[in-house]
């Protein structure tokens, strides 16, 4: 029987019919109300005690059991004698409420407001207003003095007051201002310290044509808040009454379908294309920096936003400028954290125009057109429609090796000369801050990654727009920075470790035409190819393209990962590197997601993502790097979780859900769904896990990463599957996409062909380098074991064992097979026994 939960009021239960549950006495409900605010957590029976009795009395552990009891044969009324409950169930030391995930009102409540914040205006305003009926008074009603309950209240509370804001905000820009006024004076009378309700209900007023009304609103807020608070009115307040008093023409009701929003965008492109020649190069700058805004708003988004990126490219490199290709290509930055490629052709491809580009750069001025003849871009089939990467061993798409092994030989030319191997001048100043070293988890508080750029001064910072980070073609889009709307890092304040210190300028030169070229202040040497390049006899800048140079080498890394080329991880460093130099945060951020991209070498390197995530979340948090603070977040609750460190991942997913809700970043909401998956299966969990997982798989459909979605959830039911000692999965109709060659010892001894599935094991190649690195070396150890395969058995084993303290494959955030250690020491058993 399907029960629902409400807390939005009163606390009561229903059946599935909607009938009423009778929970007899108060202390029923509270042990329910405390299970509920717990969110499917155990609640300890002795927190239970404490929080229901101020003097627990003798005897109270007994009478929570008989509370606990009486609820279960009320949720449960069906359930046969002497079986296990389902819904509120025993879990260690105490009990915990499984309920689905939009049982509870207030849990629902939750999921409306969160959705409509992703929605236009006219797919909103239901949303909120369905949401905000599900209220019946205040949350948790008859425990208001509760501390448990207070936090929890409180919560709900400002979420309901910033929906009731939300939706007056769509009513507005639906051009329904009658319909606004009413709820915003009552929203108002019980709430008048809230300055942007106050703002909703004169702009109401006013486009309801009652301007004398408009003001009276307006002095009235200002009247309270000088009066009784001793503060001014805000900066929007002020502006508001002055523009009502101008009747200024941006005050009209908006007439264009989406609001005033939709009509500002179709004034501002349409006086684009007014004022901008359609040949200007300026043209193929500001497509490309709408591309990467585009890539962020869903699948749709991401698929255009990767087809496009390729044909812009190809366009400036037919005007034969390697800065404005430069640009082009460096501009595109939209942050990544899954390692698998969707279309590794196109990934290829753009490795290869940034290192053409790379090699224009430093053979200086007068070199020709980049345009390579026979090297085409990628077809309009393009991103989304090429098969998923199939890393094998030995093979990589072109492109991936370093200048000259792999890439179109184009400007060879140029290249003849330049040193492939770092010169002196290209070591690493220091390593990425707190890389090698797990971080340090105190007192609750997460502290990040030492060595992050220091100044918070304006003149340090990226000018004009922050740069979101790379994003090559199976990136999940994250969220756009706007300087100055990014939250708060979750994370203690940064901390500079000796020898990590940010390298800085001395005398950057804010007013240099270098800044004006590329939006950055560049320094007065710069680093060539791979060799140090001094400034001339008359003191200028060799070539002025330093910043540009590393979000170049930034991409190269992004898009190389996951092979086996020591190219990705050399660009990772000199970008990072000349980053660092710069002082630019910005740039910094790009070159940590390349850095973050290219630290899968081996099994066992979580604690240095970590590191990275860290110093990620506090650069971005100064800096308001809203979509690499994101990226931090899912990079820490993906270490975190191979660290077993649940507590933290869960902070991590619930700070990134945040900002993407905040920001309209709805892929984000994808990896923290696949998370709690994970999160499932990893405490045992196995039907809930399994439910989760076909549930999370779902939101793949559209999401607009292919490498991300073919394969996936089969590999999670199998990991399930294998954690609980059962057979794997042997559907014929199950799609493996590109984990079928580890899949396919499994299945096949799952249909007892011993002799096939050895077969199998001995032609799998290697595991390729990314974020399922050790869950697929776990998987050909467990098919090695059943095989009796001991070659491959020993070969697990050596690649598994610098990852000894991890979960296997949790530090992917989507899935597990447990503790690396219980691997290795069934090998060793096998090996043994052997």
């Amino acid at each position: 029987m399907r029960v629902g939960f409400g807390v939005l009021g009163p606390v009561v239960a229903w059946d599935a019919d909607g009938r009423a549950i009778a929970l007899k006495g108060p202390r029923h409900r509270a042990v329910l109300a405390r299970l509920i605010v717990a969110r499917r957590r155990v609640v300890p029976v002795s927190r239970l005690v404490e929080d229901l009795w101020t003097e627990p009395p003798e005897g109270a552990v007994g009478a929570v059991r008989t509370f606990v009891s009486a609820l279960r044969r009320a949720l449960e009324p069906q359930r046969p004698p002497r079986t296990p409950a389902r819904l509120l169930v025993t879990e260690g030391p105490g009990y915990a409420l499984r309920a689905d995930a939009d049982a509870v009102d207030a849990w629902r409540f939750e999921q409306d407001v969160s959705a409509a914040a992703a929605l236009p205006p006219d797919g909103a305003l239901p949303r909120l207003e369905e949401a905000l009926s599900r209220w019946r008074g205040p949350a948790y009603a008859e425990f208001a003095d509760e501390d448990w309950a207070r936090g929890e209240r409180s919560r709900l509370a400002e979420l309901r007051l910033h929906a009731v804001e939300r939706q007056a905000e769509a009513r507005l820009a639906l051009g329904r201002a009658a319909e606004a006024v009413p709820d915003l004076e009552a929203h108002l009378a019980e709430h008048p310290w809230r300055e942007g309700a106050w703002r909703a209900l004169a702009l109401a007023l006013y486009r309801t044509g009652r301007q004398g009304d408009a003001l009276a609103v307006l002095r009235r807020a200002r009247t309270l808040l000088v009066e009784q608070l001793g503060l001014d009115p805000g900066p929007e307040l002020r502006r508001l009454e002055t523009d009502i008093l101008d009747q200024a023409p941006h005050l009209a009701p908006a007439t264009a379908r989406g609001g005033a929003a939709a009509q500002v965008w179709a004034e501002a492109a349409a006086a684009y294309d007014r004022t901008v020649a359609s040949g200007a190069r300026t043209r193929l700058e500001s497509t490309v920096g709408l591309l990467r805004d585009l890539s962020m708003t869903g699948g749709d988004g991401l698929r255009t936003a990767r087809q496009q990126r390729v044909a812009a490219v190809a366009a400036a490199e037919e005007l034969g400028d390697p800065e404005l290709t430069a640009r082009v290509i460096g501009t595109y930055d939209v942050p990544a954290i899954w390692t698998r490629l969707d279309d590794p052709e196109q990934a290829a491809w753009i490795v290869a125009a940034a290192e053409r580009t790379l090699a224009a750069l430093a053979a200086g001025p007068g070199v020709p057109g980049q345009g390579v003849p026979g090297v085409e871009p990628p077809g309009h089939g393009g991103p989304g429609h090429g098969e998923p990467a199939h890393e094998t061993a030995g093979r990589e798409a072109p492109g991936r090796e370093a200048p000259g092994h792999g890439a179109t030989d184009h400007a060879a030319g140029v290249r003849k000369g330049i040193s492939h191997a770092p010169s002196g001048h290209e070591t690493r100043a220091h390593r990425a801050p707190g890389h090698g070293t797990p971080s340090h988890e105190t007192s609750g508080h997460e502290t990040p990654g030492h060595g992050t750029t220091g100044r918070d001064t304006p003149g340090h910072e990226a000018p004009g727009r922050a740069t979101t980070g790379h994003k090559g073609p199976e990136h999940e889009p994250l969220g756009n920075e706007a300087p100055g709307h990014g939250a708060t890092a979750h994370e203690g304040p940064a901390r500079e470790s000796p020898g990590h210190e940010a390298t800085r300028r001395d005398t950057p030169d804010h007013g240099s035409p270098e800044r004006a070229v590329t939006g950055r202040e560049l320094p007065s040497r710069w680093v060539s190819g791979y060799e140090a390049v001094e400034p001339g006899p008359t003191g200028e800048a060799a070539p002025r393209h330093e910043a540009v140079r590393a979000r170049l080498l930034a991409t190269v890394a992004v898009e190389s990962r996951g092979g086996r080329s020591e190219r990705g991880r050399q660009a990772a460093r000199q970008a990072e590197e000349i980053a660092r130099r710069l002082d630019d945060p910005a740039l910094l951020a790009f070159a940590l997601n390349g850095v973050f991209m290219q630290t899968f070498d081996r099994a066992g390197l979580a604690p240095r993502r970590d590191a990275t995530g860290a110093e990620l979340i506090a650069l971005s948090a100064r800096h308001g790097l809203v979509a690499f603070e994101v990226l931090g977040h899912l990079i820490r609750l993906q270490a975190r979780s191979a660290l077993a460190d649940f507590a933290s991942a869960d902070r991590h997913a619930a700070a990134a859900d945040r900002l993407g809700e905040r920001h309209e970043r709805p892929l984000v909401s994808v990896f923290t769904e696949w998370y709690r998956a994970l999160r499932l299966a990893a405490t045992g969990q196995a039907a809930e896990a399994e439910a989760a997982y076909r549930d999370a798989a779902t939101r793949l459909d559209g999401a607009g990463m292919p490498g991300l979605e073919h394969g996936l959830l089969p590999l999670a039911l199998l990991c399930l599957r294998v954690e609980q000692g059962r057979p794997a999965p042997t559907d014929a109709d199950l799609d493996w996409g590109p984990y079928a060659p580890w899949a396919r010892p499994l299945v096949l001894l799952a249909r007892d062909r011993p002799a096939e599935a050895a077969a199998a094991l001995r032609a799998a190649p290697e595991p390729p380098r990314d974020l399922l690195l050790e869950a697929l070396w776990c998987l050909t150890g467990r098919a090695a074991i059943a095989v009796g395969d001991r070659e491959s058995m020993a070969r697990a084993r050596a690649a598994l064992a610098p990852a000894a303290a991890e979960l296997a494959g949790a530090g992917s955030g989507l899935l597990t097979l447990g503790p690396v250690s219980r691997h290795l020491a069934d090998l060793s058993d096998a090996l043994r026994k052997g």
